[in-house]
C-alpha cells in the first residue's frame, strides 16, 4: 500500500489529496497543515471583512472532519513539518497543540508551502493596529479590530489586487481610506495607461492615494498610529493593512536541498517534480517556465494551484503521464464599480524581455448600444508586429469583462494570434454583446495595423514629439473640442475633412485623434487616400490620452473631513445648528440614456430654473459626462459640489452661482467688454449640415452664450412647419415649393443620400444612439433662447411666406444679422 504525505492544504494541497484518493482508494494519505484550516476561500477574505460575505462558515470549503469522512484522508491540523529527510524519506513534525515532535515516513511527498506576505524591517511595524492578510486567522483579527474599535480611517500599504480589494471593503465599512504605493501606478500587471483609468475611478470614490511614495516608519500618537512617508508626509490613522506583496515560502525545501530557481521559487519540471523524483511541488511557491518567455516565474493564483494539484496526483498514481503547460497569470479584480482584468504579458514586461510588440487600445460598450444599460469598457491587446501572435491583454469596464479576458486567455495559452480573435464565435444577443464582440473588434483593428491600413501612435509618444513637426488633428465635434482637447490641436470634424483638406498641412506628421479612436480611423483612411503620407491615429483616442496625462494621485483629501449627524463623512467644516440635509435645497434630474451633448444641454436647462445657491443633482450614463460637467462648471462659473460614479451611472451635484460682477477701474463688468455671443449663417438645407449647426448652437447655449442663427436661401427649409397652412403663391413660388424639402423631416444628406435611404438610415442611427431628431433639436434651441432669424430677402426670392415658418422664428434682414455679429466672438457660415 502506497503512502502519500502532503505538506500544506488550501487550493493546491487539498486538491492533490482529494484527487489522490479518487485514483487510489487503498493508499494511506496524510495531510499536514500548521494552521486550523485546511481548505478555505482565501480570495473571499476581503469580502468577509467588508460584509459582502456575511457568514464566516461559507469561507471554509472543507473542514478536517468533512475531509476525513468523505475522502478518508488523515488530516493533521496545527501540525507543522519542520524538516524533510530525503535520504530516509521521512518528515519531522511539530504538534503546536502538544508541543511534541515526531517523524512520519512517505513514499511520495507533495510540498505546497504557499507564499508569505512581505513584511519589511520598518520601525514600528509590529504595532497591534498593523495587519497582513493571508489566511482565516488574519481575517478574524482584522474583522475583530474593525468590529470592536470602529476605526474611521485606514491606510492600505500597497496597491496590488488584494490591496485594492481591501481598500474597497474598508471603504464599504464607512472608513476614509488612504492607499500608499511605492510605484507610479496601482496594479503592477497593468500598463500605465490602463492603470491610469483605475486611478481616475478611485478619485470618484473619494479614495485618497499617494503614488511614488513609501513608508519610512510607524509611530504611536496617543490613540492613533502615525504613518510616516518617505516624502515627509505624515498620515494619522486607526488601522493599517500591509499588502506590499508576497514571496515563496521555501525555507523548508531549501534546507532539504531542493533546487530553487533564480526568482526564489521551487524549481520543478513539466511533471511538477523537484530535483528529487519522489518529491513533487505545487502552488504559490513553485517556479515554472513562462509559456511565452520561457523564464522561470511564480504565479500567485488559486486557479493554477488547483490544476497543478490534479496533475501531481495523476503523475504520482499513474506515472508521469501529464505535463503542466504553465500559467500566463490571467487575473481579475473588482475595484469598486469597475472590473479590472489582465492576461499574458504587459508592455513593460515585453520591453524587459526584449520582445518586439505592437499594442492597441479600443473603447466600446458592454453590449449593443441600442439596448438599454450598455456600459463602457477599455481593452488593450499586445501582439507580434508581423505574425500577429498574441502576447497579452488588459481590460477594464463594468460588465462582461470576465468572459472577454477568458476568451483572449484561451487564445493566448494555445499560442494563438490576433486572427484567432477575429474568428471567435461568441454568443450574441443585444443584452449581452454586439454582433462584433469587443474581442473580434480588437482582432480587426490589430489586422489593420499589421497590414499598414492604420498607423498607430500611443499617448506617450505623442507627448514627446516636437510640436513644430506635427499637426494634431481633433476630428471630434466643436462641442467636444470645447470641453477639452490636446493643446495646439486643429479641430476639423471627421465629416468635414474632405471639404477642408487644404487646411491640413502636408509637410508635417499628422496625429489624428477623436474620443476613442473610431472616428480617428475613418479620418486617417480619408487622409491617407488623399495623398497624406505621415498619418497616425492616437491609440485609445482622447479618452486614454486624458486619463494618462492628467494628475494621477489623489492626496490630502481628508484634511477637512468630519462626520455629520447622518453618519456620513463630509469634507469642509460642519455647519452650526443645521443638519446637512437642510442646508441647501436640491433638485434632481435624470439624463441617463442621453448622448453628448445631451446631458450638458439638460444641465443648462435645469440649472436655469434654479435660484443662486440652490443645487441640481443630475444623473447620466454617458461616461463623458464625468469630465464634461467639470468643464461646463469651469466655463459657466457654477460650482461642482461633487461628481461620483456608481455602477456606470454618473451623479453630479452642481450649485448655481450668483452672476459674476467682476468690475474694472471704470466700474464696467470685465465680461461685458468682450464679445461673447455666437452667430451662424445657415445657408444649406443638407441634413448633416443642419445637424451640425444645431449641435453647435445648443452646445454654446448650454454654456450660457447668446446664439443667433440666420437662415437664408435653402437654409429656410430647415425652419418650415411640418403642417403648413395653405398660402397663395405665384408660379415660381409654387415651383420652388415642389422642388425643395417641405420641412426639417424631409432634409437630405449631403453625401450618400441614396435617394433618401441615407437620410432614413441616419435617422434610425440617431434614434438608436439616443440623439435628438432635428425637429427636437430645433425645439430645444428655441427653449434654450437661441435666436432664429429668417432672411426676408431670401424668403421673397424663394417664395416662402411667414405663415410657413415654425413658431418662434423672427423675420429680419442683413442689418439684424450684422448687429448680432458685432456682439459675437464666433461667426460661422454653414
Amino acid at each position: 500500500m502506497a503512502k502519500y504525505v502532503i505538506i500544506g492544504g488550501v487550493a493546491g494541497g487539498a486538491t492533490a489529496a482529494a484527487r489522490l484518493r479518487r485514483l487510489d482508494e487503498h493508499a494511506e494519505i496524510i495531510m499536514f497543515e500548521r494552521g486550523p484550516n485546511i481548505s478555505y476561500a482565501n480570495c473571499g477574505l476581503p469580502y468577509y471583512i467588508g460584509g459582502t460575505i456575511t457568514e464566516r462558515e461559507k469561507l471554509l470549503v472543507q473542514t478536517p472532519e468533512s475531509f476525513r469522512a468523505r475522502l478518508n484522508v488523515d488530516v493533521r491540523i496545527m501540525q507543522e513539518v519542520t524538516r524533510i529527510n530525503r535520504e530516509e524519506k521521512t518528515v519531522e513534525v511539530l504538534n503546536h497543540q502538544t508541543k511534541a515532535t515526531y517523524t512520519e515516513s512517505y513514499d511520495k511527498l507533495v510540498v505546497s508551502p504557499g507564499a508569505e506576505p512581505v513584511k519589511p524591517p520598518i520601525a514600528g511595524i509590529n504595532d497591534p493596529a498593523i495587519f497582513t492578510l493571508r489566511n482565516v486567522l488574519d481575517t478574524d483579527k482584522i474583522k475583530s479590530f474593525c468590529d470592536t474599535r470602529k476605526p474611521s480611517h485606514a491606510v492600505v500599504i500597497g496597491a496590488g489586487f488584494i490591496g485594492l480589494e481591501m481598500a474597497e471593503n474598508l471603504h464599504k465599512l464607512g472608513m476614509n481610506v488612504t492607499i500608499v504605493e511605492m510605484a507610479s501606478q496601482v496594479m503592477a500587471p497593468l500598463d500605465y495607461e490602463m492603470a491610469a483609468e483605475v486611478h481616475q475611478h478611485l478619485k470618484t470614490k473619494q479614495v485618497e492615494f499617494y503614488l511614488k511614495d513609501g513608508v519610512s516608519a510607524f509611530a504611536r500618537k496617543d490613540e492613533r498610529l502615525s504613518v510616516q512617508l518617505q516624502s515627509g508626509r505624515e498620515i494619522e490613522t486607526d488601522l493599517v493593512i500591509l499588502s506590499i506583496g508576497v514571496r515563496p515560502e521555501t525555507t523548508l525545501v531549501k534546507e532539504a536541498g531542493l533546487e530553487l530557481a533564480e526568482n526564489g521559487g521551487i524549481k520543478v519540471n513539466s511533471y511538477l517534480q523537484t530535483n528529487d523524483p519522489d518529491i513533487y511541488a505545487l502552488g504559490d511557491a513553485i517556479a515554472f517556465p513562462h509559456p511565452i518567455t520561457g523564464k522561470y516565474v511564480n504565479t500567485y493564483l488559486a486557479g493554477p494551484a488547483n490544476k497543478q494539484g490534479r496533475i501531481v496526483a495523476d503523475n504520482i498514481v499513474l506515472g508521469n503521464t501529464r505535463q503542466y503547460k504553465g500559467a500566463i497569470a490571467t487575473a481579475i479584480a473588482k475595484v469598486f464599480d469597475i472590473t479590472v482584468a489582465s492576461t499574458g504579458l504587459s508592455a513593460k514586461a515585453l520591453k524587459r524581455e526584449g520582445i518586439e510588440y505592437i499594442s492597441n487600445i479600443i473603447h466600446g460598450s458592454s453590449h449593443a448600444g441600442y439596448y438599454p444599460g450598455a456600459l463602457p469598457y477599455t481593452l488593450k491587446i499586445l501582439f507580434q508586429p508581423k505574425t500577429g501572435k498574441l502576447y497579452g491583454a488588459q481590460m477594464i469596464g463594468y460588465q462582461g469583462i470576465d468572459k472577454r479576458i477568458d476568451l483572449i486567455a484561451t487564445v493566448l495559452l494555445n499560442n494563438g494570434s490576433i486572427y484567432d480573435l477575429q474568428d471567435i464565435e461568441h454568443a450574441y444577443a443585444p443584452p449581452y454583446s454586439s454582433a462584433k464582440d469587443p474581442v473580434n473588434q480588437a482582432g480587426y483593428v490589430a489586422e489593420n495595423i499589421i497590414t499598414g491600413r492604420l498607423k498607430n501612435i500611443n499617448w506617450k509618444d505623442v507627448s514627446q514629439l516636437h510640436a513644430a513637426n506635427i499637426c494634431l488633428l481633433d476630428v471630434r465635434t466643436p462641442e467636444e473640442h470645447a470641453l477639452g482637447h490636446i493643446e495646439g490641436s486643429l479641430n476639423i470634424e471627421v465629416d468635414k475633412i474632405r471639404e477642408q483638406l487644404d487646411e491640413i498641412p502636408r509637410d508635417k506628421k499628422i496625429i489624428v485623434y477623436c474620443g476613442v479612436g473610431i472616428r480617428g480611423y475613418f479620418a486617417c483612411r480619408i487622409l491617407m487616400q488623399h495623398g497624406f503620407e505621415e498619418v497616425y491615429n492616437l491609440s485609445g483616442g482622447y479618452k486614454t490620452y486624458e486619463h494618462t496625462t492628467c494628475k494621477q494621485s489623489n492626496e490630502d483629501i481628508f484634511e477637512s473631513s468630519y462626520i455629520a449627524k447622518d453618519d456620513h463623512i463630509y469634507r469642509g467644516k460642519p455647519a452650526d445648528n443645521a443638519s446637512i440635509d437642510n442646508l441647501v435645497k436640491t433638485f434632481e434630474v435624470d439624463a441617463c440614456g442621453l448622448q453628448c451633448p445631451g446631458p450638458i444641454l439638460k444641465l443648462k436647462t435645469e440649472i436655469g430654473k434654479l435660484q443662486p445657491g440652490e443645487r441640481l443633482l443630475q444623473k447620466a450614463s454617458d461616461p463623458g459626462f464625468m469630465k464634461d460637467v467639470q468643464s461646463w462648471c469651469n466655463i459657466t462659473g457654477n460650482k461642482l459640489v461633487s461628481v461620483d460614479s456608481n455602477e456606470g451611472i454618473i451623479t453630479a451635484v452642481i450649485e448655481k452661482a450668483a452672476p459674476k460682477q467682476v468690475a474694472n477701474m471704470q466700474g464696467i463688468p470685465v465680461a461685458a467688454q468682450l464679445p461673447q455671443n455666437k452667430t451662424m449663417v445657415v445657408f444649406s438645407d443638407d441634413m448633416d449640415r443642419a445637424l451640425a449647426s444645431l449641435v453647435i448652437a445648443n452646445g454654446a447655449a448650454s454654456m450660457g452664450k447668446e446664439v443667433t442663427l440666420f437662415y437664408t436661401f435653402w437654409g429656410l427649409n430647415i425652419i418650415k412647419k411640418t403642417h403648413k397652412p395653405k398660402v397663395e403663391k405665384d408660379l415660381m413660388g409654387k415651383m420652388f415649393g415642389k422642388m425643395m424639402p417641405g420641412d426639417a423631416g424631409k432634409l437630405k444628406l449631403s453625401k450618400m443620400n441614396m435617394l433618401g435611404m441615407g437620410s432614413l438610415m441616419m435617422k434610425k442611427r440617431m434614434l438608436s444612439k439616443n440623439v435628438d431628431s432635428i425637429e427636437d433639436m430645433i425645439r430645444t434651441a428655441i427653449d434654450n433662447g437661441v435666436r432664429m432669424i429668417a432672411c426676408q430677402m431670401s424668403m421673397d426670392v424663394m417664395g416662402v411666406s411667414a405663415e410657413e415658418l415654425i413658431d418662434g422664428v423672427e423675420i429680419g434682414g442683413v442689418a439684424t444679422y450684422l448687429e448680432e455679429a458685432e456682439k459675437s466672438n464666433l461667426n460661422l457660415f454653414i
